[in-house]
């Protein structure tokens, strides 16, 4: 879909009703819920390794120096220099998961889109992380990684707000992977203005909901029902802008 078209939508987009979103959602949940753990546990087995290689230099660093300590009878609480090759990689890592979790949810959504409209596709979890489209999912990740972090330099307010914009980036990649990272970028802004109120409230809503019923399944349902937080976004777009050469597309031109 061409951007100015999308600018179209947006702007004739039809208003949403709350509940019947929410609904909607948990509909699509049934039919989704195990594509979204798998998406959850490999994007947790991706990432395990990372922790292992940041954490155990610390640990067995902080072995060392115990060890010395008592040999020596010197103490120093805090070594600063010790701790600059984890803050590096500390950001290393940070940037590594962005990407990682930008591609798996994009590649969820576009799995979300096949069994909603029950369409032929394969659950390829890896989609969006494999060329042609990582290069963009870098660019993205980068992008969203540096707005995150301008809005929590800058407090509070700014960082609520820009929950919405970031979070409608990765549905409008995941069914527009031709447009332009700026383009995204500005789509999701101009789709995070026009439904910010409701799109926020489903947002924190879906994520506390998923949460309680998750800890009520004796905790490990938290991994089931996680994605379930996902879901929101997908609507929103599909409500608003819709897809291209599909009757799901609701635009309200009055």
């Amino acid at each position: 879909m061409q951007f100015s078209e999308i600018q179209v939508r947006i702007q004739n987009a039809k208003a949403l009703d709350f509940g019947d979103i929410f609904s909607k959602c948990i509909e699509l949940f049934k039919k989704v819920w195990v594509q979204g753990l798998v998406m959850l546990l490999l994007t947790m087995a991706i990432l395990l390794p990372f922790y292992l290689i940041m954490y155990l230099p610390l640990i067995g660093a902080g072995f060392l120096e115990t060890g010395y300590s008592s040999y020596s009878g010197y103490n120093d609480d805090f070594n600063i220099i010790l701790m600059i090759p984890f803050f590096i990689f500390i950001l290393i890592f940070s940037f590594v998961a962005m990407v990682i979790s930008f591609g798996m949810k994009a590649s969820f959504y576009r799995i979300c889109k096949l069994k909603d409209l029950n369409e032929a596709g394969s659950d390829d979890y890896f989609y969006y992380l494999k060329r042609p489209y990582l290069g963009k999912v870098i660019k993205l990740a980068l992008l969203t990684f540096a707005i995150t972090l301008i809005a929590t330099m800058l407090c509070v307010i700014p960082i609520i707000y820009v929950i919405v914009p970031v979070t409608l980036m990765n549905v409008i990649f995941a069914f527009n992977p031709e447009m332009s990272a700026t383009e995204i970028v500005k789509t999701g802004f101009d789709l995070g203005n026009k439904k910010w109120l409701i799109t926020f409230g489903l947002i924190i809503i879906s994520a506390i909901l998923a949460q309680i019923v998750g800890m009520l399944m004796c905790l490990i349902g938290v991994f089931v029902t996680a994605s379930f937080s996902y879901l929101p976004v997908y609507f929103i777009y599909k409500e608003s802008v819709g897809f291209e050469n599909s009757n799901e597309t609701t635009i309200n031109k009055e």
